[in-house]
């Protein structure tokens, strides 16, 4: 009786699975998408308008000041309290 008990216990098991992942395959279904012609294009106007300093042939020279990557400036930056 035992080995009937658990044949059942499994098809339920196996059963509960298969709703579980046909339910996060349904969310899947409806989450939003967008065409990758959109998306590609959307990233480039992105490349296009946001200045990388990283590629200085491309948006010029940076200014020291502007410059994330420069050296720090001379001189102690140190504040005592």
């Amino acid at each position: 009786m035992s080995g009937r008990v658990q044949k059942q216990s499994m098809s339920e098991l196996k059963l509960r699975r298969l709703t579980e992942h046909n339910q996060r395959l349904r969310e899947d279904l409806a989450r939003p998408r967008i065409r990758v012609s959109e998306a590609s294009k959307s990233l480039i106007n992105y490349c296009k308008s946001t200045p990388d300093h990283l590629i200085p042939s491309v948006w010029g020279p940076v200014s020291k000041a502007d410059d994330p990557f420069g050296p720090p400036p001379t001189g102690c930056q140190c504040v005592v309290m």
